[in-house]
């Protein structure tokens, strides 16, 4: 996803901050752009969390109630999230 939207807004000649914080800020400019809906920003911070935290933090410390939110939710995001983009896209 990421990777995609990347492409999405450079093809568009605005520049992603090149920061600690660049996926963060990607999914925000994404959203100001109206390229993905500010609800499905949100609702990919949390995997944007999670990422974060599983590079930071140890295996044993993950909550598996937490882990099955992510799992069951993701193809839904997923299939919204295509259906934005191509939207955007399309324009």
């Amino acid at each position: 996803m990421e990777n995609i939207l990347k492409r999405i807004v450079l093809s568009r000649g605005v520049e992603i901050p090149n920061s600690a914080t660049w996926h963060k800020d990607q999914l925000i400019l994404s959203s100001s752009m109206g390229i993905i809906s500010d609800t499905l920003s949100h609702d990919l911070h949390e995997y944007l969390s999670f990422r974060h935290y599983f590079v930071h933090a140890y295996g044993f410390m993950l909550e598996e109630s937490h882990l099955e939110d992510l799992v069951t939710n993701i193809l839904m995001y997923w299939l919204q999230f295509i259906s934005e983009t191509d939207d955007f896209v399309k324009e």
